[in-house]
């Protein structure tokens, strides 16, 4: 065993329990525990997360795909700002180890790189979207980090747009647990960027143009995904939605996570999500649910979207994506990992 760890060389786990959280500490001691798994748990991106083990050889494989994208070398230093509970945390613990790199550690918070005080650069910082505003409003931590990858949610336009005015090196990745963290890294910009495969991934699509992702240096070479995509050949794609998520209205296929993405372009500062349900003229209808805080738990508020907003999304959805409903509660319901779980 050896990992940098909080500025100290530790070669030993009770080395490790000394200058660790006990969480990073536990992922530790069975990383390099005998046995060829580590348990882990899906994201729950339709649910409850499931506990699922992974192989410690398909981990290391994943970081050395990054290490190398990145340059991670024995001289970098990696922040570790989310839970080692989840795959994003345990991957940048794995990094660390794999490249003999120093990590630093935080509590996993909404204030990601509060209090650090080193002028030395951080050459990876990996954070999830709601993490992101604290960076925003601190720009002074993030000129002192060379990349930003962001995973775990979409990311806002003015989110992305301002990442990219700042020249802020950063990516949304693409990836899940069963595949170890990320295989494709989107660039943050103003345009409009595909996904593109890291190493030697490539991509294919099978007959309900959901991708397959062909990873030769993993324990399962092939893993078929229930992500809609527009492939644009084998290293790139666009991601367009869940496959569990498409609603069926009027025998036209709409996928939910477009219609947020153009609703979040008017509504930017409102927390709301869109999901269907049946409709004797439609077959399915879609429905934008809205948080709004000030209601009471349990209080459910529903009505016709206002004109107003249905005239602004007129330019950038066709007619039949925009939801004519919206239903009102005190807070979304979400999965035990914060995505948003689009049933009522």
């Amino acid at each position: 065993m050896k990992i940098t760890l909080n500025g100290n060389i530790c070669t030993t786990i009770e080395e490790v329990r000394n200058c660790a959280s006990e969480k990073t500490a536990k992922f530790i001691e069975d990383y390099f525990a005998p046995g060829d798994t580590i348990v882990a748990h899906t994201s729950g991106s339709t649910g409850t997360p499931k506990e699922i083990r992974l192989l410690k050889s398909d981990m290391r494989a994943s970081a050395r795909l990054t290490n190398e994208r990145f340059g991670i070398t024995a001289g970098s230093l990696l922040y570790l700002c989310l839970s080692p509970d989840y795959i994003a945390g345990k991957m940048m613990l794995v990094r660390a180890i794999e490249a003999g790199a120093e990590i630093v550690e935080q509590k996993p918070s909404n204030e990601p790189m509060a209090g650090y005080d080193s002028n030395r650069r951080v050459s990876l910082l990996a954070v999830v979207p709601s993490q992101l505003g604290y960076l925003i409003n601190h720009p002074e931590y993030l000129s002192l980090v060379d990349t930003v990858i962001i995973g775990g949610g979409a990311l806002s336009e003015r989110i992305e747009h301002w990442l990219a005015d700042k020249g802020v090196n950063a990516f949304k990745t693409y990836g899940m647990t069963e595949t170890c963290s990320h295989v494709a890294l989107s660039a943050v910009s103003r345009e409009k960027s595909p996904f593109t495969a890291i190493g030697n991934v490539t991509f294919s699509t099978d007959e309900r143009d959901c991708l397959v992702i062909h990873a030769p240096q993993f324990s399962n070479p092939e893993i078929v995904t229930n992500d809609i995509v527009d492939l644009i050949d084998e290293h790139r794609f666009y991601w367009r939605g869940r496959f569990d998520n498409v609603v069926n209205t009027g025998g036209l296929k709409v996928f939910p996570e477009e219609v947020e993405e153009a609703i979040a372009r008017v509504l930017p500062r409102v927390r709301f999500f869109v999901t269907s349900r049946p409709s004797e003229k439609w077959g399915e209808e879609l429905l934008l649910v809205l948080e709004y805080p000030s209601m009471k738990p349990g209080e459910r508020k529903e009505g016709e979207v206002h004109q107003s907003l249905i005239t602004t999304l007129k330019t950038l959805l066709p007619s039949y994506a925009i939801p004519r409903r919206y239903v009102a509660v005190h807070s979304l319901p979400t999965t035990s990992t914060g995505k948003p779980l689009r049933r009522l």
